[in-house]
């Protein structure tokens, strides 16, 4: 098998839905074992950005709100979307400043990924945020934030508990942890 040629045959596809943020093409397939069927695929018109920051006592800062698809309220790291023609630190320096107010001397980019790729093709960048000073948050009309400072081992707790369940929070916790432990960061 080679893992770089595509299995699958698109036959047709068609746009059912667009907004400013996603579309969703539907595609009419021939699956990898020769049989017909259709494939949903969701694109993003922005990148996923997430920022852990973290002070020199390794402390760090959630952000809470309420989020509408799961409905129900989630602690994550600052997160945000970045225009894909957009610098994605530039992304991340302008979503940290919004949601806490903090901004950094030290960016360190530690993880790249995608979030959902049996359906979608959004794609993350994490960062690390170091030397930080505190300035005036600026949140978007549409968030309702609360923005709490947390020893990073305490985040590290939640995560191992289940207490959150955000995938780019955990994945920049997890990350952070193991690069804190091995004196890589």
């Amino acid at each position: 098998m080679d893992e770089n040629k595509n299995p699958w045959t698109t036959v047709q596809s068609e746009l059912k839905y667009k907004n400013p943020w996603i579309s969703l093409t539907e595609h009419q397939v021939i699956n990898p074992s020769g049989g017909e069927g259709i494939y949903g695929v969701v694109s993003f018109k922005n990148l996923a950005i997430g920022i852990l920051p973290l002070d020199e006592n390794l402390n760090t800062w959630l952000v809470g709100q309420y989020r509408y698809p799961l409905n129900q309220y989630s602690w994550e790291i600052p997160e945000g979307g970045g225009p894909l023609n957009t610098d994605p630190l530039a992304s991340a320096q302008r979503e940290l400043l919004e949601e806490t107010g903090l901004k950094a001397e030290r960016w360190t980019k530690i993880q790249e990924m995608y979030l959902s790729n049996s359906v979608s093709d959004e794609k993350s960048i994490l960062y690390v945020a170091q030397g930080l000073t505190q300035q005036e948050a600026e949140p978007e009309e549409t968030e309702q934030l609360i923005i709490k400072k947390i020893p990073f081992e305490q985040v590290f707790e939640m995560v191992m508990k289940g207490q959150i369940t955000d995938s780019m929070t955990i994945a920049a916790v997890l990350k952070v942890k193991f690069l804190l432990d091995n004196d890589r960061l």
